[in-house]
C-alpha cells in the first residue's frame, strides 16, 4: 500500500482497545459458543474488510473485541464451573487439544450455556456454511481511477499509417 499525504492513520487512541488476554485452549474451547455469540459482528467485520480498506474498518473490529470480552464474562458469570472442567479436559486429554476425549463435559457446558445464555452449539460445520449478512452501512461506491489517453487520437478521414515492423497478424496472412 502507498502511503501519501491523503492517507488517513488512526490516531493511538483510536486504535487502544481491552485486549483479551486468555491462552490459545481457553479461546479454543470457548469458540463455538464465542463464534455463535458474535456472529453478526463477525460478519459486518468480515464484509467491511472485503469492501473497504482495514483503515475505515476500526470501529468495527472494536465492536468484534467487545463482543467477545461480553460473551467471556457472562460465560464466567453464568457457567464458570462447567466451563473450568470442559477447557481442562480440552487442554489435558490430548496432544493435540483435541474436543473428541471431553464430550461428557462439552454436554454439561452445553446444558449450561443454553440455559443460562440461551445459545445452543452450533453443528459442525456451521461457520463454512454460505451465509447472506444484512448490513446496515451502505454500499461503497467504486471509484475507478481516471486515466488519460496516452497515445494521440488521429482526426476522423485521415488513415492509419502502416506498422512500422510489419503487421501482427502474421498468421492471418
Amino acid at each position: 500500500m502507498v502511503v501519501t499525504n491523503k492517507t488517513y492513520i488512526p490516531s493511538e487512541e483510536e486504535l487502544t482497545v481491552p485486549e483479551i488476554n486468555l491462552s490459545w485452549p481457553v479461546l479454543h474451547a470457548a469458540s463455538f459458543y464465542m463464534g455463535k455469540y458474535c456472529e453478526d459482528h463477525n460478519n459486518e467485520f468480515m464484509l467491511c474488510r472485503k469492501e473497504l480498506d482495514a483503515v475505515q474498518c476500526v470501529n468495527e473490529g472494536k465492536a468484534v473485541t467487545a463482543c467477545a470480552l461480553d460473551f467471556l464474562r457472562k460465560l464466567k458469570q453464568n457457567c464458570y464451573q462447567e466451563f473450568d472442567q470442559y477447557y481442562n479436559c480440552v487442554y489435558r486429554s490430548s496432544a493435540n487439544v483435541s474436543f473428541m476425549p471431553c464430550r461428557n463435559t462439552q454436554e454439561v457446558l452445553d446444558k449450561c450455556v443454553f440455559k443460562h445464555m440461551n445459545i445452543e452449539r452450533p453443528p459442525y460445520g456451521y461457520f463454512c456454511e454460505v451465509k447472506v449478512h444484512d448490513t446496515k452501512r451502505p454500499k461503497p461506491v467504486e471509484q475507478l481511477p481516471e486515466y488519460e489517453p496516452i497515445a494521440a487520437k488521429l482526426p476522423e478521414g485521415v488513415p492509419k499509417p502502416p506498422a512500422r515492423f510489419g503487421s501482427r497478424w502474421w498468421w492471418g496472412q
